[in-house]
């Protein structure tokens, strides 16, 4: 999660061969055992491709990584719309297009219908690259298994009223702050918090930069401990100017860990382990 405006963007700068024994001649065709059928070619293309981007897209996880890259992209923090212009008009666009779609707590408490509907819009939009990059790939880790236990419609209420309370936790607690904030990570820590709950013994890949970015398997309750730990000192910390809102991450996944809790208490432990990597550090959120 983002806060406050930004500094100046910069320019977007083998295995042995084997021979299989030949196969047997083919069975004589008969009455009892007819010639296959061989359907006519599909058109070039067309219907595979369907089918795969119908694959990809019928889980939500992957819906929401695809929306949060398209709306960055066409967005000024991306600097590849010229339409926002370059230099210093470029950065007025940004600083007003976050001001318009992120959450500013001390206006929020205003009560106006614009206000109260940035804790969602401010979930799809990103401060950077980087910012960007971080939040898809814990969603990509984490939002796809939770989403096969939780199911897509409930998974997708939560992905968002999750990431709504985060923003206005941390708004409650900066009531008379004027950064901006945006960024998914308080729904993506929500995500986390009930990954913990639901999968406490599946294996992650992590990075550890303490560790010389070794990739090292840990189970998941390792990882996302040592990452709340991280976020709970840092939010300790409460800088007042632009950088990472820790607190949105801390309320994010207390309430994911508690919604999952709640939801799927006395239900089985899922012991399922993780199909993909996850980089570990504070740069990430």
């Amino acid at each position: 999660m983002r806060r406050g405006s930004l500094p100046r963007l910069p320019a977007l700068r083998h295995d042995r061969f084997m021979t299989a024994p030949p196969l047997p001649p083919p069975p004589p065709h008969s009455p009892r055992h007819p010639r296959p059928r061989s359907d006519p070619p599909a058109a070039a293309g067309t219907p595979r491709t369907a089918r795969s981007l119908a694959a990809v897209f019928s889980r939500m996880t992957n819906v929401l990584i695809g929306l949060c890259c398209a709306l960055f992209v066409i967005g000024p923090a991306s600097g590849l719309n010229h339409l926002y212009g370059t230099g210093d008009t470029l950065l007025q666009a940004l600083t007003a297009y976050f001001a318009h779609w992120g959450v500013i707590p001390r206006d929020l408490w205003r009560g106006s219908p614009h206000a109260l509907l940035t804790p969602l819009t401010a979930l799809f939009v990103h401060g950077s690259w980087l910012h960007l990059l971080g939040n898809v790939l814990f969603l990509y880790v984490f939002g796809g298994m939770a989403e096969s236990r939780m199911g897509r419609l409930p998974f997708t209420v939560f992905y968002l009223v999750t990431g709504y309370l985060a923003l206005l936790g941390y708004a409650a607690a900066h009531a008379t702050s004027g950064q901006t904030l945006v960024g998914a990570s308080g729904s993506i820590s929500g995500v986390l918090g009930a990954f913990l709950y639901l999968f406490p013994k599946a294996r992650v890949t992590s990075i550890f930069p303490f560790l010389f970015f070794l990739p090292l398997r840990f189970p998941a309750w390792i990882v996302l401990l040592f990452w709340f730990v991280l976020q709970w000192l840092a939010a300790q910390r409460d800088p007042t100017g632009p950088g990472v809102a820790y607190l949105a991450h801390v309320v994010g996944f207390a309430l994911g860990f508690l919604y999952a809790w709640v939801r799927y208490r006395g239900d089985s432990v899922v012991t399922t382990r993780g199909n993909g990597p996850a980089a570990e550090g504070e740069s990430q959120q």
